[in-house]
């Protein structure tokens, strides 16, 4: 294999080392090496490159390997038809697996820290990395700051400034969210990765960001001049934002449990979505003047009241044909729980384009379908020309933007029907990407791993970004820390509890959209 740029690609990162904490977890095995290897597949890597792994279990470099292969080899189908889309490679896996090295450590220890350091300097004599290093937290959020810390005492943040006063060479560092647990944890977070980093080093990563849709969702916006003109609070009635999971908590209750559906996906992945439907047109599409324009988003958007949230846990019920048990039986969940599995919120934007739209989100686990989208409400024609109609035929124009599974853009109007009378019939134009572009290997981590090698953070958060996303949802925190739910309040495989449609209906009589049927796939 050659690392060599072909036609419509990006050329190959810079020569680097990738040194991921938590190398034996589950995101690694599910998501990172993965990725790494569809990075292989399209040449998008550099020769000169090296993993290293680090964990506490007892392995050695070949068992660490040869667990990924059979880890990855195992979810063919899956992989294929999800993720990398394809079968594994031998020749591509072999690449990169002579590039794979595992070290035994516990990343709490200033030892490890000077064991690796030890390893990065042979690396970098031997491998020819130009000490480019790419740290990547994939453990749990209580490290973060204790892994920053050791790497900061031992050196090995440090970029060696040329006399030019540019970087010599690179040092990063990927934080996986949760990024903080309120507005004040986030802030002590982000002070914390400050006293060694600068922001430039630090690279918050949040997956929805690394889809292809999410990332069309600027192109679709400012490419055509079609749709800007009515991106506004003249044209549009309402934001819905819909993120519904068909998986329960698996076994994932030790996260969950300390966590919930509010912190879970709230400040990172929908937070993300809104900024791409509401920000400001950028004066270019570096990363400074997009996440300048997403950053004026949330100071515009004011704290939500708890009336406007509503909270929901799963009961027992049946999702995609199958019965599935309440959330307070699942494996190490406290049988008297109060963490929500559900969220819907109503969001406010206070400024010139937005004032008055209501941006509705809501997201759960265990429903009837697993679907992302962003539907766009416009507001209804008038009357005037329909007296003689039935006042319901007169239905608003939908524009759907579908990040999963099928990624593609919806417009649903009206039309007269066939026929001496007025009659209307709402019909739909459809795009979907997988008809008219090749699909490409990726689970979503493919590109925001490029980016990371070459110094593009255009898609990942900034430290006022976060700190404003918590600030927004910590009364809805706040109110639910003090009062003991209800729970369980719906069934699994449902749309969410009642009280998510007594949430838009007591605003104008608005309704969720239906949830998109089940399709064969899943």
């Amino acid at each position: 294999m050659t690392a060599t740029a072909r036609h419509g690609q990006r050329p190959p990162a810079p020569p680097c080392v990738m040194v991921l904490f938590g190398a034996s977890g589950d995101l690694t095995a599910r998501l990172v090496v993965p990725s790494l290897y569809n990075l292989c597949r399209t040449h998008a890597l550099p020769d000169d490159f090296l993993l290293i792994g680090i964990s506490r279990s007892d392995l050695t470099s070949k068992q660490w390997i040869d667990g990924l292969y059979d880890m990855i080899k195992s979810q063919t189908v899956t992989v294929s038809s999800e993720f990398s889309q394809t079968s594994l490679h031998e020749p591509i896996w072999d690449w990169l697996s002579s590039r794979m090295i595992y070290m035994k450590g516990d990343f709490t220890k200033s030892e490890t820290h000077e064991e690796l350091k030890a390893l990065l300097d042979t690396s970098e004599t031997q491998r020819k990395t130009g000490g480019n290093v790419l740290f990547y937290l994939a453990t749990v959020d209580r490290y973060f700051s204790t892994i920053v810390e050791h790497l900061g005492q031992t050196g090995l943040l440090d970029e060696n400034k040329n006399t030019n006063g540019e970087a010599a060479r690179w040092r990063r560092v990927v934080i996986e969210k949760p990024f903080g647990h309120d507005v004040n944890s986030a802030h002590d977070l982000n002070k914390s990765l400050a006293r060694h980093l600068t922001e430039s080093q630090i690279f918050r990563i949040d997956h929805f960001l690394g889809k292809n849709a999410v990332q069309s969702i600027l192109a679709f916006r400012f490419a055509n001049g079609l749709f800007e003109p009515i991106w506004n609070r003249d044209r549009i009635d309402h934001v819905q934002i819909t993120v519904s999971e068909t998986v329960g908590v698996e076994d994932r209750a030790d996260f969950y449990e300390a966590t919930g559906a509010l912190r879970d996906m709230v400040p990172s992945h929908i937070c993300s979505l809104i900024a791409m439907v509401a920000l400001e047109p950028p004066v270019g599409f570096d990363a400074s003047s997009i996440r300048d324009k997403m950053f004026d988003v949330f100071t515009a958007m004011p704290t939500v009241s708890p009336e406007h949230a509503v909270r929901g846990q799963y009961g027992s019920g049946t999702v995609l044909g199958h019965p599935v048990k309440p959330y307070r039986d699942e494996p190490k969940v406290d049988p008297s729980s109060n963490v929500e599995t559900f969220v819907a919120m109503r969001f406010e934007i206070d400024n010139w384009r937005w004032a008055g739209v209501p941006f509705y989100i809501r997201t759960g686990k265990h429903m009837a379908v697993r679907s992302t989208e962003i539907a766009i409400c416009f507001r209804k024609a008038p009357y005037a020309a329909f007296q003689e109609a039935p006042v319901d035929s007169l239905r608003p124009n939908w524009l759907v933007l579908s990040i999963t599974p099928d990624e593609g853009i919806s417009l649903q109007f009206d039309v007269k029907q066939r026929g001496p009378a007025m009659e209307l019939a709402t019909v739909k134009m459809d795009f979907h990407y997988e008809e008219w572009f090749p699909k490409e290997p990726n689970v979503g981590y493919e590109v925001l791993l490029y980016d990371i090698m070459t110094g593009d953070q255009t898609l990942f958060m900034r430290a006022d970004i976060i700190q404003q996303t918590w600030r927004i949802v910590q009364p809805v925190l706040d109110a639910w820390a003090r009062e003991k739910a209800a729970f369980p309040d719906h069934q699994s495989g449902g749309a969410g509890p009642a009280a998510a449609d007594a949430l838009l209906a007591r605003d104008g009589n608005r309704a969720w959209r239906p949830l998109p049927a089940v399709k064969k796939q899943e």
